[in-house]
C-alpha cells in the first residue's frame, strides 16, 4: 500500500497548543501530589509508633491527647488531598500540603521536648521535597519557614524535658532517636526521589510528544496555506481550458471525428473533475466544524463516502462490508471524508486486484479496516507510520497521505495502525471515538 498525493484534510481543530503542553505539568503535578498524600501517611504511621513506644516503653510522659489529636488532624486532611480532583494540582497546592506537615511537625516537636528531640532534623526532609516539588519562590519560603520553626523551638521549649546528650551510646535514648531519625530520612528521600525522578523523565517524554505533535499540526497549517494559494491560481486556468474545450466540441472537424469527440468530451469531463477539487479545497479551507454542521448517520455518511469515491476513481474489485449494528447520528465532515479517501487511494493504487473496507462498532468507537492485496508495507515504513515523506514510491513530495490521515485521526483522539496481512497484502485499521463525530457534541 503506498501513499498518493496528499489532499488537505480540512475542518478538523485539535486542542490549542498552549494548552497541549500545560498538560504534562499538570500530570507532573498530580503525581508528585500522590507522593506527598504517601509520604504523609508514611509519618502518621512513624508518628503514632513513636509516641506509643517512646511513652510505654521509655518511660517518657508525653501529653497523647494533643499529641493523637494533631494525628488525627494530619490523617484527615491527607484524606482530603487524596479525595480532591487531581487534574488542577497546582504549585500553590503542592505548597500548602508542605506547609500543613511542617505545622504538624513542629506541633508535634513542641509537646515531645523542643530542640531536645533528635527528631527535628525531619524538617531537613520537608526542605528538600520543597526543593523538589515546588518553584523557587516556594522552596525559599519553606526553608524560611522551617528556620522560624527551629528557632521558635529553641525559645520555647514546650512541656516535655527530654535528657540530651552525646553519651551513653545506643543506650542513650537521644542518640537512638537520633539513628532512627538519620535512617528514616535517608530512605524516605530515596524512595521519594527516585519516584520524583521517574515522573519527571516521564513529564519530559511527554513534554517531547507534544512538541512533536505541535510541529507536525504547523506542518499541516503551512501545506493548508499552500494548498488554499495554488487553488486560486489554478482556478482561472483550468476554467480557461473547459471553455476552449466546450467550443472544439461544436467545431465541424471534431464533430465529423468520433475518436476526437470523444477524446475532447473525457478531457473536458477529466477539467471540471479538477475545477470541482480546487473548488473543495477553497470551500473547506475556511470552514469549521462548528460552523452550520451537517448532521447524518454513520451508515449514510460511510455510504455516501464509498459511492462518491468509486465514481471519481477508475475502482476495480471493490468490496465494502457494513457489519455497523447500531446506526448513530454523526457531522458530515469533509476533512474526515478526505482523510478515508486517502486511505483507500491508498489501497488502490499499490492493490493488484482487490480492495476491500469493513466498518464495525467496538466498545463505543467506530472501526475502519481498509484491505488490499499488494505487496504491503516495507518494514521501515511500519515503524514510521505518521511521519511525513514516509513513502514506497520515491517521489520528492510524496507520502504525505497517511501523515494527514494520522493527525486527523489524532485530533479526535482516534488511531491509525498499518500491518501487513499474514497471507499478503496490507491493512490500514482506523478507530475513532463515536462522541468526536457525534451530532450531540457538535452542538455543544
Amino acid at each position: 500500500m503506498t501513499q498518493p498525493e496528499a489532499s488537505l484534510p480540512t475542518q478538523i481543530h485539535g486542542p490549542g497548543r498552549h494548552q497541549a503542553l500545560e498538560e504534562p505539568h499538570r500530570s507532573a503535578n498530580a503525581n508528585s501530589l500522590r507522593q506527598l498524600v504517601l509520604v504523609r501517611w508514611i509519618a502518621v504511621v512513624g508518628q503514632l509508633v513513636t509516641i506509643s513506644v517512646v511513652h510505654w516503653a521509655l518511660g517518657i510522659a508525653l501529653p497523647l491527647v494533643p499529641m493523637f489529636a494533631v494525628l488525627a488532624a494530619l490523617a484527615l486532611f491527607n484524606l482530603v488531598a487524596m479525595l480532591r480532583p487531581r487534574r488542577r494540582v497546582t504549585n500553590t497546592a503542592l505548597l500548602v500540603g508542605l506547609l500543613v506537615d511542617v505545622a504538624t511537625l513542629t506541633v508535634q516537636l513542641y509537646l515531645s521536648g523542643g530542640i531536645a528531640n533528635p527528631f527535628v532534623f525531619l524538617y531537613l526532609l520537608q526542605v528538600v521535597l520543597a526543593a523538589e516539588l515546588l518553584k523557587a519562590w516556594s522552596a525559599w519560603l519553606v526553608v524560611a519557614l522551617t528556620c522560624a520553626c527551629v528557632i521558635g523551638l529553641t525559645l520555647f521549649p514546650g512541656p516535655v524535658h527530654l535528657p540530651g546528650g552525646p553519651l551513653g551510646g545506643l543506650d542513650n535514648p537521644y542518640l537512638f532517636g537520633l539513628l532512627l531519625c538519620f535512617a528514616l530520612i535517608a530512605v524516605l528521600l530515596v524512595v521519594f526521589i527516585i519516584r520524583i525522578r521517574h515522573i519527571i523523565r516521564a513529564r519530559d517524554a511527554r513534554l517531547a510528544a507534544m512538541r512533536q505533535r505541535a510541529a507536525e499540526e504547523e506542518h499541516i497549517v503551512r501545506m493548508g496555506l499552500l494548498a488554499s494559494g495554488a487553488a486560486h491560481e489554478l482556478g482561472t486556468p483550468l476554467a480557461t481550458m473547459a471553455v476552449i474545450l466546450g467550443d472544439w466540441q461544436h467545431l465541424p472537424h471534431f464533430a465529423s471525428e468520433p475518436e476526437l469527440l470523444e477524446d475532447v468530451t473525457e478531457m473536458q469531463a477529466q477539467v471540471l473533475r479538477c475545477k470541482a477539487i480546487v473548488s473543495n479545497i477553497l470551500a473547506t479551507a475556511g470552514e469549521t466544524r462548528g460552523e452550520e454542521p451537517r448532521g447524518t448517520t454513520l451508515r449514510a455518511f460511510l455510504d455516501d463516502l464509498v459511492d462518491e469515491w468509486k465514481r471519481s476513481r477508475a475502482v476495480r474489485g471493490f468490496e465494502y462490508h457494513d457489519r455497523i449494528q447500531r446506526d448513530a447520528a454523526i457531522v458530515s465532515d469533509v476533512g474526515l471524508q478526505q482523510m478515508l479517501w486517502n486511505i483507500l487511494d491508498n489501497a488502490l493504487e499499490a492493490s493488484r486486484s482487490r480492495v476491500e473496507m469493513e466498518a464495525t462498532l467496538f466498545e463505543g468507537a467506530l472501526v475502519l479496516t481498509v484491505r488490499d492485496d499488494g505487496p504491503g508495507f516495507p518494514p521501515e515504513m511500519i515503524e514510521r507510520i505518521g511521519k511525513p515523506y514516509q513513502s514506497s514510491k520515491g517521489a520528492p513530495g510524496r507520502g504525505l497521505g497517511l501523515f494527514l490521515a494520522v493527525n486527523v485521526a489524532r485530533t479526535l483522539g482516534g488511531t491509525i495502525t498499518a500491518y501487513n496481512e499474514p497471507g499478503g497484502g496490507a491493512a490500514v485499521t482506523v478507530t475513532l471515538p463515536l462522541p468526536a463525530l457525534s451530532l450531540e457534541q457538535e452542538e455543544e
